[in-house]
């Protein structure tokens, strides 16, 4: 059965840790010590690197993690080319600790940027928050609105694994659209529980950003770039 471990990496980002049967697969790793220091210390023998954009808080760790495990395989899409072994678009298959995966494109936060579906699992980078979704570097709201449409259309059951805890800030801004949202005070209460207590807000499901999340939600284009734009300045 694969686990998933995340590592509080950098100011805020998480690299995710796929580990089964003794193998690990790391997804955006912004920062290699970590990495190699948890491999180490859990015997683990790493396999793949996903790469979901080129940010280099999403990409810092790969050469050096590369130097110590040259037989691994990195996999991203072009605008990661310097580091993959495999330049990965949308609707190529794979398959990673056992599970069957899907490559989408979900640009807007840059222009190439890629999302994972693995089994059940939705690694989704800078594309995809809890409660909210990345800036739109690109300036293209329309790709990135059209890649919350995608998101929305998964089960349910999906499991979110994004590339930043933004969770708390990301409800405050939701609740100052909607003051007297229960859901959205029952919801940033337990996420300032989790943050004392150092626990990552995800797993989160799409079944549960379908309650939390405006600007996955946001009815059409206009309301998505109008919410974005007051996210931007929050």
């Amino acid at each position: 059965m694969m686990r998933i471990v995340p590592l509080r990496a950098l100011k805020d980002n998480y690299i995710w840790v796929m580990i089964h049967d003794g193998t690990a697969v790391v997804v955006d790793p912004g920062e290699a010590m970590l990495v190699l220091d948890y491999l180490s210390s859990h015997s683990l023998d790493l396999t793949h690197i996903l790469l979901t954009h080129n940010h280099e808080d999403h990409t810092g760790g790969v050469n050096e993690i590369f130097a110590k495990y040259p037989q691994v395989e990195v996999l991203g899409p072009v605008e990661t080319d310097e580091f993959n072994t495999r330049t990965l678009r949308q609707g190529d298959t794979l398959e990673i600790c056992n599970q069957p995966g899907y490559v989408m494109h979900t640009p807007g936060h840059t222009m190439e940027h890629i999302s994972y579906l693995l089994g059940q699992h939705l690694f989704c980078g800078d594309a995809l928050f809890s409660a909210g979704c990345g800036r739109v570097f690109t300036g293209d709201y329309e790709a990135a609105y059209r890649s919350m449409q995608w998101f929305k259309q998964l089960s349910n059951d999906v499991h979110i694994y994004a590339g930043h805890e933004y969770t708390i800030t990301n409800l405050l801004f939701n609740q100052s659209i909607f003051p007297n949202n229960p859901v959205l005070e029952r919801e940033l209460k337990q996420a300032c529980k989790y943050e004392k207590k150092n626990i990552p807000s995800y797993p989160s499901s799409i079944q549960h950003e379908r309650t939390i999340n405006l600007l996955m939600m946001a009815p059409t284009l206009d309301r998505f770039i109008q919410l974005r734009k007051q996210r931007d300045q929050f």
